[in-house]
């Protein structure tokens, strides 16, 4: 069992940055690949960004160039940070763990077992 609990969120002017943090417990980071997702008021959760324990990453195009996973194992905490926000970046943020083993495209949100409960981000205009 991984408990994920998330921080880092808040309130930002577009074009501020934030960094979000996922705190795991439990077990070690080390056997999971680690992901982020958000969920905008009205809209399905969507994949944002992941990194894999061998420090593969994936970014969705939404937030590609202005976004960026990381991990600290030893930490066991995976980050997010987010520059250059624009409004249409506002949701709940989410983390997400699965295997290192389990073969699936990393933006498969049912492919994670593992969720934290959010962090709001809201960016204003």
């Amino acid at each position: 069992q991984v408990l994920l609990v998330e921080s880092g969120g808040g309130l930002v002017q577009t074009g501020g940055s934030l960094r979000l943090s996922c705190v795991a417990s439990g077990r070690t980071l080390n056997d999971y690949s680690m992901a982020w997702f958000r969920q905008a008021p009205g809209k399905e959760r969507e994949f944002v960004a992941a990194r894999s324990p061998t420090e593969y990453e994936i970014d969705s195009d939404a937030v590609k160039g202005r976004f960026i996973i990381s991990r600290d194992n030893a930490k066991n905490t995976v980050y997010l940070q987010m520059n250059s926000l624009k409004p249409e970046d506002t949701a709940v943020y989410y983390c997400a763990a699965r295997p290192q083993y389990y073969i699936a495209p990393y933006d498969r949100e049912r492919s994670y077992a593992y969720w934290g409960q959010g962090t709001q981000v809201t960016v204003s205009s």
